[in-house]
């Protein structure tokens, strides 16, 4: 196992829990119906020691979502390689742990504030407000590197100003198996993030139990052993098309506490 450290820079959850076997089956049903699956971050008292690992008491008793290809892969085929999503947030902090089975796990990019969906496997997290048009866009690699983007709307996506946004969000990573070697066969990596709460209000957005938020984790991996071509892209919530800035089909987000 190879650590990479930190880089700086209810009720109704035990209902979640509880009927977290049936979540493909409701996924489903919320999907076809058109209607915004939600998902639940817990609250913890005690801050996350960001190292990759998951062993924290509040990612075990998280609720745990999976991932899911855009419904125009899936008519294809099914998923090859799954994946896990928890979440979890502070007084200081929104947090989300991954867990991403990966047979060849892959970062090319050495560097923070890179776009690296073009580099290798990649976990990407989503937030937006409800009310507003901004949303965020965050990455964390198997190698323990970061990026930033902040969106004012989705008329200006694709500005270089997106990529030159600067936050707090803490991130680390571990992987089990081989960096770059095609030619063996890895396992899995898992990845924490910790975007600051305070750079999520800085324009006076409400972040707690009752605000609105909405949520997309997203995957990028890449891997000599899938049998398609380029990589095999999935997400928590599923979306309808293979596109990972469908606002309208993120997850609402409910913070417990």
């Amino acid at each position: 196992m190879k650590t990479f450290g930190l880089k700086m820079g209810a009720p109704l959850f035990l209902i979640c829990s509880l009927c977290g076997c049936t979540w493909e089956k409701d996924h489903a049903i919320l999907q076809k119906a058109n209607q915004p699956v939600t998902m639940y971050a817990r609250y913890t008292e005690t801050p996350i020691t960001l190292d990759g690992k998951l062993d924290e008491p509040v990612w075990r008793n998280a609720a745990v979502y999976k991932m899911f290809l855009p419904a125009d892969r899936a008519a294809n085929g099914q998923l090859q390689e799954g994946g896990e999503v928890r979440l979890a947030w502070d007084d200081e902090y929104f947090y989300v742990g991954i867990k991403f089975d990966d047979s060849d796990i892959v970062a090319e990019g050495t560097d923070d504030q890179l776009q690296h969906y073009q580099l290798g496997d990649l976990c990407e997290l989503f937030l937006k407000p409800n009310d507003k048009t901004w949303y965020w866009e965050l990455y964390v690699t198997p190698r323990g590197n970061k990026t930033s983007f902040w969106f004012p709307s989705q008329g200006r996506l694709g500005l270089p100003s997106n990529f030159e946004y600067e936050c707090g969000l803490k991130v680390a990573a571990q992987y089990d198996g081989k960096l770059n070697d095609w030619q063996d066969r890895d396992r899995f990596w898992t990845a924490e993030m910790a975007m600051p709460i305070k750079d999520l209000t800085g324009r006076g957005e409400e972040f707690g139990p009752g605000a609105d938020w909405r949520i997309l984790v997203a995957r990028y991996n890449y891997s000599y052993y899938l049998s398609g071509r380029g990589p095999e892209l999935s997400s928590s919530p599923g979306l309808s098309a293979t596109n990972f800035h469908l606002l309208k089909e993120y997850a609402v987000l409910r913070l417990l506490k």
